[in-house]
């Protein structure tokens, strides 16, 4: 028995050998990202049921040497979650660790696996009366150990935060195989370093993250949706200015899109319909929820009528139905797949401080019409947290893969305007493989250094995700 096999043999006994998957048929959907920018090769896929399995798998490899690249559910966006092309990374899947452990009404919190999904975590909450509020497009697929892996954000950080905001404590498997139970519901601990966020946003290069305390929050009882037209995003800020000053934390979601987009979404689903009698060049989907039932339809339509006369918005429409809340939505979450028929499609995840939004969009746009004329900038995003999606689509009649091959070209571009605005190159994203090498660029020196005494420190032999972040 060669030393692989016998390796091989080791985890098999550890996982089951179902659950260890060599056959390449099996083991190809594990080996490629959604934008399929990463393709790797990998030496199995192993499918822990427990935390225990874990730790005994990541034990086995720490004794032979073996890398592995722990998985959720495969929706990373910077390659994080990819082997690489050597075949002798081991793929750590945590899917089947999808257990809902507790959930803690008097502490609100629940204690749940990371191969749980999003929507699952969602689903226990609001089955206890409850909101869970990390709310992401993937949330069907998406996982929590990948949710906090990446400090995920989405549409509702506004109101609740990164998922960081929302952990109250992690169960870690470290590189020599030991568990640290890091699972508090305590909302107050002040004994010593807070370890969890360590992990929380590492990528998986520290430790594997196997479960997490949740944070509950009380289930909304009334809901107000409205969709905006615009004239440009300094009209937009100077709208959610308005509407955070009038509606405070109420303020769940306040997302920014341009007419491009919504005109991309009407291509791939001619279903759908334009919400307001005239096209705008921008829109502003808005969204309110409180914990009493006392109506905010009213209020919110009375405010934007204000601001109508104000000319601070051209028009606007507050969901009278719940069908019509969930179709201002779609608009939104089909943006991102509408841009595919389009052809390629550069995107960059950034955010600059949220007063210089629309400089930033102005700037950024110019340059990248300056480096590719006939480029078409889809920007759009999470107006409320400075996080704006500032994708490029190619040029209409332009070679796809002539266009991607601009890609590193095209984000220094963009990214030299995002640091003039003293703004970020990862917002929510992470950096996987796809900003390594930015990351060096961009990081204050001995943040950089610190962040590799810590890799060093966790992780000495470097076999948790090597090649990613650092």
């Amino acid at each position: 028995m060669t030393e692989s096999s016998a390796f091989l043999a080791s985890l098999a006994g550890v996982v089951g050998p179902a659950n260890l998957l060599v056959d390449p048929e099996l083991v190809a959907a594990y080996l490629i990202e959604p934008r399929a920018l990463f393709h790797g090769r990998a030496l199995a896929v192993a499918r822990p049921g427990s935390t225990a399995e874990v730790a005994a798998v990541v034990a086995a490899c720490a004794r032979a040497g073996v890398a592995l690249v722990p998985q959720g559910g495969n929706t990373g966006l910077v390659g994080g979650q990819v082997p690489d092309g050597s075949g002798r990374q081991l793929i750590l899947s945590l899917r089947r660790l999808n257990r809902i452990r507790e959930i803690d009404l008097d502490a609100d919190a629940m204690i749940v696996e990371a191969g749980v999904t999003l929507a699952e975590a969602q689903a226990a909450a609001e089955g206890a009366d409850r909101l869970f509020p990390l709310s992401l497009a993937s949330e069907g697929s998406c996982t929590i150990g990948g949710n906090l892996s990446t400090n995920a954000g989405g549409v509702a950080v506004l109101a609740y935060g990164n998922a960081r905001d929302l952990a109250l404590g992690v169960e870690v498997v470290l590189a020599d195989g030991r568990v640290a139970n890091l699972l508090s519901k305590l909302r107050k601990d002040n004994t010593g370093y807070d370890l969890k966020d360590l992990f929380i946003g590492a990528e998986g290069t520290l430790g594997v993250i196997t479960a997490a305390s949740l944070k509950l929050f009380a289930a909304p009882r009334a809901r107000s949706t409205a969709f905006v037209g615009l004239a440009d995003p300094a009209s937009a800020l100077a709208l959610f200015r308005l509407v955070r000053r009038r509606f405070g934390q109420t303020v769940t979601s306040f997302e920014l899109m341009p007419r491009i987009g919504l005109e991309f979404v009407f291509d791939l689903v001619p279903a759908s319909r334009d919400p307001l009698a005239r096209p705008y060049p921008w829109y502003a989907l808005i969204e309110l929820s409180a914990a009493d039932e006392k109506g905010l339809d009213e209020p919110l339509t009375e405010l934007l009528g204000e601001a109508m006369e104000r000319s601070t918005i051209g028009d606007g429409a507050v969901a009278a139905t719940l069908e019509q809340r969930k179709a201002f939505w779609r608009l939104r979450e089909d943006l991102p797949e509408a841009q595919k028929p389009q052809g390629g499609s550069i995107k960059h995840d950034v955010s600059v401080p949220l007063g210089a939004v629309p400089a930033f969009l102005r700037e950024a746009t110019a340059a990248v019409e300056g480096f590719m004329p006939g480029a078409r900038v889809v920007a759009f995003g999470h107006l409320g947290d400075g996080n704006i999606h500032f994708n490029i689509t190619q040029p209409i009649g332009a070679d796809k893969q002539g266009f991607l091959d601009q890609w590193y070209a095209m984000n220094a571009v963009v990214h030299a305007v995002v640091r003039r605005f003293s703004g970020s190159i990862s917002a929510e994203h992470g950096i996987g493989v796809l900003k390594r090498e930015l990351l060096k660029q961009v990081k204050d020196p001995v943040a950089l250094d610190l962040m590799r005494k810590l890799k060093a420190a966790l992780d000495p032999s470097g076999l948790f995700n090597p090649g990613k972040v650092l």
